[in-house]
This record gives C-alpha cells, sequence and structure tokens, in this order.
C-alpha cells in the first residue's frame, strides 16, 4: 500500500526531478517508509512507501522488470499473488522478492491488460513499456484504490492523489462548476471529473493506455470489468446459496489476511465487521479492533441510539481482542474538519469525519485493519433506497423515480436559485442525464420486480459504495493505515452478483422510503429502521455472531450532528455559513443558501447532510484558494 505519481511531457522534453520529488513528497502521508523516483526523458515515475508485504528492498519502487522493458509504480494489494505467480513460474519466469508488487509488474508484462482480470485485491498503478513507449494507467475493478489524471498543456500528470498532481508549479487551479452543481445535487460524483476542471479520476474497472509514438498523443480509456447483478436462470435451493456464501465469506476474510505487519479490524457494533473479527480472529489471537461512539448527551430521536459501543465490546469479549474505542464529541468535528478537507481533496458522500479519527485511532496499533464496507451495497442493506420502489411502466419511469430519490442535498426545483451567481455557467448541466449515464449498459434488461432491485443495487455499487471507497482510502492512508474490504473478493462479489433478491430482501412488494436527511427526527413519518435487508448474508453470519447482533435494525456509521449543528455547534456553524465573506457565496446564492442553513439551526428542517457539505465545501475553498 503506497502513493504513486508521475509525469509524461507529451512534447518530449526531459522530465524535472524537483518537480517529481514535489509530487511525492505532496502524498508522503501514504508512504512513510521509504521513496523512490525514475526518470527516463519525458517519463517520470514517482512512489512513496507504506510496507506491508516484503520488508526489504525487494519490494521497492518504482520497480523494472528483469529484462528492463518495463517499470512500475503500483498502489495497493494483490491477494492472490502468490497464486499468480506460481503460474508465472511453471511458465519459465523468475523472481527476486516476496512483494506481491513484482509478480503484478511479471503478470502485467506477460500478459499486458488481461492481467488485470486475475487480480483479486485492490490497486492503482502506472506501466511504462520503454520499447513501444507506452504508458497503462489502470484501476481495480471496485475503485477501492483512487487514481487521479490531470493534463494542461503538453503535460499529463497521475497520482495517487490530486495534491500529487497539484504539485506542478505551472498547474492552474481552476473550479469546475459543473461537477460543483452535480456535487450539490447528490452529494457525489458519478461521473469521472473532480471539483477541478483538467483533473478527471480515472473510472473503476477501468485502465487508460498512452502512445508517445503517436503525433498527438491521447489517453484512450478502457472499460474491463463491470458489476452484472442477475436473476440466476435456475436457481439452486436455499441451503446450497447460504453455505457457499459461507465458505466464499471465510475464505475472503482469510486471503486478507496476508502481511508481514500488525493487522487489526474495525468493529462498529454491526454485524458487517462483527462477522469479519469473528473469523480474523481465529487466526489472530487478541486480535486488535478498534471502535468509535459518539457523546449522546445532546442526541434526540433515532440519534439515540447511534453509539454503538456496547455492542461492540460484547463482541470483542466475545472473540477476545484487544479492544481500543474513542468518543467522539462535537468539538471533535470542528477540530478536525481542516485536515478532513484536506485529505478528502473535495467533498464526497457522507458525514466521514468518523472515519478520519477511526483510521487515526487504528494507526496509533497497527498498519493494516480490515473493514466491512461493501456487505450493504452488494446484499441490499438499505431496503428503503427504493429497492422495493417497483414501478410497471418501463425503465425510463423507474429512471425518473429513482433519480428523484437521490437528490440528496439541492433538488432540481432550487438549483436555479441556489446557484443564482453562476448559473449561466451551469444552466446546460442535465443532471437527469448523469444520473441515467449510470445505467448505459441497461437499456435492455427485463423489468420484473426483481430486475429493477437489481438495477439500483448495480447503481449503488457504481455510485455510492465507490464514494465511500474513495473517502476510505483517503482518510486512512492520512495516517499511514491501509484499509482492506473483504466483501469485496472477486469470488464473493461474484456470488452476490447472481444471489437470488428473494434471499436478499423480504417483502418485495413493500414500498419503504427514507429521506435521509431527516434521519434524526422524531417525527419523520418517512423513516422505517428496519432489519428486512441483506437475509441470507444476516442467516449465515448467524453462524459466526450473536443472533442479538445479526437481527439487529440497519443503521449506518453516523453521529448525532443533525442535533449537534442546532446545538453545541451552532456557533461554529454560523460563523462558517452565515458569513458574508464566506468563499462559498462566490459561487452560491448567499440569501438562499442562508435561508436553508436557518431553517435547520431554528429547528424547522432537518437539513443535516446539506450543512456537512456545505462546511466541507467551504473548508476546501479555504484551502484550495483560487
Amino acid at each position: 500500500m503506497c502513493g504513486i505519481a508521475g509525469l509524461i511531457d507529451l512534447s518530449g522534453e526531459t522530465i524535472s526531478p524537483v518537480v517529481l520529488k514535489r509530487m511525492t513528497d505532496a502524498i508522503a502521508h501514504r508512504g512513510p517508509d521509504g521513496e523512490g523516483q525514475w526518470i527516463e526523458g519525458p517519463v517520470g515515475f514517482g512512489h512513496r512507501r507504506l510496507a506491508i508485504l516484503d520488508l526489504s528492498p525487494g519490494g521497492h519502487q518504482p520497480m523494472i522488470s528483469p529484462d528492463h522493458r518495463y517499470v512500475l509504480t503500483y498502489n495497493g494489494e494483490v491477494y492472490n499473488f502468490r497464486e499468480i505467480r506460481a503460474e508465472l513460474q511453471a511458465e519459465g519466469f523468475w523472481f527476486r522478492s516476496q512483494s506481491d508488487t513484482e509478480v503484478v509488474l511479471q503478470a502485467l508484462a506477460h500478459w499486458g491488460p488481461d492481467a488485470l482480470l486475475r487480480f483479486n485485491g485492490m490497486f492503482a498503478l502506472a506501466l511504462w513499456d520503454r520499447k513501444e513507449r507506452t504508458l497503462l494507467l489502470a484501476r481495480d475493478r471496485y475503485g477501492i484504490k483512487p487514481l487521479y489524471i490531470g493534463r494542461q498543456g503538453k503535460t499529463l500528470a497521475f497520482g495517487s492523489e490530486q495534491k500529487a498532481i497539484l504539485a506542478q508549479p505551472e498547474f492552474r487551479r481552476e473550479i469546475d462548476k459543473s461537477a460543483l452543481l452535480e456535487y450539490l445535487t447528490f452529494q457525489n460524483l458519478f461521473t469521472d471529473r473532480t471539483l477541478l476542471k483538467d483533473i478527471q479520476l480515472l473510472p473503476a474497472g477501468h485502465y487508460a493506455r498512452l502512445d508517445l509514438n503517436e503525433a498527438s498523443p491521447e489517453l484512450r480509456r478502457t472499460r474491463y470489468w463491470d458489476y452484472r447483478f442477475r436473476e440466476p436462470d435456475h436457481a439452486r435451493p436455499r441451503e446450497e446459496y447460504l453455505e457457499e456464501l459461507d465458505r466464499l465469506f471465510r475464505q475472503a476474510v482469510k486471503r486478507q489476511l496476508v502481511s508481514d505487519v500488525e493487522l487489526g479490524a474495525y468493529l462498529s457494533g454491526g454485524m458487517d465487521s462483527g462477522s469479519i473479527t469473528a473469523v480474523a480472529a481465529q487466526s489472530f489471537p487478541y486480535l486488535k479492533t478498534f471502535t468509535c461512539g459518539f457523546d449522546l448527551s445532546s442526541a434526540s430521536g433515532i440519534e439515540l441510539a447511534f453509539d454503538e459501543r456496547v455492542r461492540a465490546e460484547a463482541m470483542s469479549a466475545r472473540f477476545k481482542t484487544e479492544h481500543y474505542e474513542m468518543v467522539l464529541k462535537a468539538g471533535d468535528m470542528e477540530r478536525c474538519l481542516p485536515k478532513v478537507a484536506w485529505h478528502l481533496e473535495e467533498p464526497r458522500v457522507g458525514q466521514s469525519y468518523p472515519n478520519y479519527y477511526a483510521a487515526q485511532l487504528a494507526s496509533k496499533f497497527v498498519k493494516v485493519v480490515l473493514s466491512g464496507a461493501g456487505g450493504d451495497e452488494l446484499f441490499a442493506g438499505y431496503p428503503w433506497r427504493y429497492y422495493r420502489a417497483v414501478v410497471n411502466q418501463d425503465f425510463e419511469h423507474y429512471i425518473d423515480q429513482y433519480y428523484v430519490f437521490w437528490q440528496r442535498l439541492i433538488p432540481n426545483s432550487a438549483l436555479s436559485k441556489v446557484f443564482a451567481p453562476i448559473w449561466n455557467d451551469v444552466k446546460h448541466v442535465w443532471t437527469r442525464d448523469i444520473f441515467r449515464d449510470v445505467f448505459l449498459t441497461h437499456d435492455n434488461e427485463l423489468n420484473r420486480p426483481e430486475d429493477y432491485i437489481n438495477h439500483s443495487l448495480y447503481f449503488e455499487a457504481k455510485t455510492f459504495l465507490h464514494g465511500l471507497f474513495v473517502v476510505e482510502d483517503k482518510l486512512s492512508m492520512a495516517h499511514g493505515l491501509e484499509a482492506r474490504v473483504p466483501f469485496m473478493d472477486n469470488d464473493l462479489v461474484d456470488f452476490a452478483m447472481q444471489c437470488p433478491v428473494n434471499l436478499k430482501l423480504n417483502n418485495l412488494a413493500d414500498v419503504i422510503r427514507l429521506n435521509e436527511n431527516d434521519s434524526g427526527s422524531k417525527t419523520n413519518r418517512y423513516f422505517h429502521k428496519t432489519n428486512d435487508g441483506k437475509q441470507i448474508l444476516r442467516d449465515m453470519m448467524s453462524r459466526h455472531i450473536p443472533s442479538e447482533i445479526t437481527n439487529a435494525e440497519k443503521q449506518g456509521f453516523s453521529s448525532p450532528d443533525a442535533s449537534w449543528f442546532k446545538g453545541e455547534s451552532i456557533e461554529f456553524v454560523r460563523r462558517k455559513l452565515l458569513n458574508g465573506n464566506a468563499h462559498l457565496y462566490q459561487l452560491l446564492d448567499r440569501n438562499t443558501v442562508t435561508s436553508l442553513v436557518s431553517q435547520h439551526l431554528d429547528g424547522h428542517e432537518n437539513r443535516r447532510l446539506l450543512i456537512w457539505s456545505l462546511l466541507n465545501l467551504e473548508t476546501w475553498l479555504e484551502q484550495i484558494a483560487i
């Protein structure tokens, strides 16, 4: 696990070693165990190392192949590297180290981009072919590890974080206003845009190639993998699915235990992290586990259940883990916001500062931590998110209804008011088209009730889960911590995509809808906590953890910020968002935004998601200094 960076001068000029080192220095937090740079004419690769496998100098990067043809800079872990290594050795390849990096390098040299489909793990990488003068950039199937690409003029740059690209002295920073509208609609970015022009995020499951032999070299992207949630043509008995899920889940956790440094696990109190801990503890006596709880002294409504420390402590006692926890208060959110905004580089998905503190806690004791991310999205853990809002007309009608549901921050009807200062620059952006484009491969699908649910699962994996991975990567690597996600094992994901919907959800005909922005309200009539989701996962996990955990109602890892924003942190919110000189109001209408914020502070509406997003955005704007 590391950080990568690189520069290609498309005009053929030699790369500056000073600039390349500035780029790797900008992401030094990702790799405190070493650094390396490699330059040859117009190509430069940089690397920061977090040593997890093969702690010897044999794992140093950038790494050059034995025949000196290929150069690799790589970030990630390929958990099946030993199997791939054995296959390559059988074909005559030899290895100098015990690292997965060398296996990735030799596999790419041998199979080319087809090797990407053999990798079971998480990665972002760049490979330079010195003979053919071609560049390959690639990202793992699910987007667990990020890879940013920036191009201005005759310079193409890439990096694990935007900071590496921005470290170029001549890179011009300009806000992408269209991306800002996209974010403030969905609280996420569904396209490859970032909030800065000329920087894109390579989509998950894609690689890109650049040929310097061309007169005008262009980066050409190819999708090599995508999710495919489908009902099986011939479903098997339920017990067979249950047994196979148990086998694959235990296999996935054990695969991801490979490490030459100490490893721990998050233990939130929920069943996903609890089951991972249960399996991992079988291999690691006194496994270290970590929990963040919340001060609920001013909480109300469903927020009173947000602190899961009691259940986490009970599971720690059951599995005999060495358990550590911390309690977050409103002031902790205020205190860490500048660091969170700096490491995230742009706002994405939900309230992420608890993740920052969880990673900070774990990093004091281990260098690798297991996370339960992915279980909900693969096995329908959020039944309220329109999984059951089945429409009987046609696919486009389904898109229209689902699109309205996912307008998490500002609905279409209010966009022109909120964006009034720059409306002429963004009025051409149709967020419904952005939403629809996620489903480009779904035009001719069957539209039975189960199919609509599979469409929704596809959407969540492509967008919401991807956003969670971006946040997880940035906030764990902020502390030099590698976060692994066993649910995203290739075999387990393949199983989940072919698992019948009726094994994941109960009562498919029911419609349960949640207004997630109002989840802290006592009177919200749309909110229904539920334990209907991921039924087969619950049944399987009951073999590993107590039934009171597997039967518990679903809730996310969230702080009581709805109460904090109008309570202990109200002055902080006023200072940041009701200030007429805030950077936000160069882009957004001050009267409209302050009215929306005041509705929350006065207790009339719950706008917790919007307030967090605005706080994060304002802090980012202060730092980016455009």
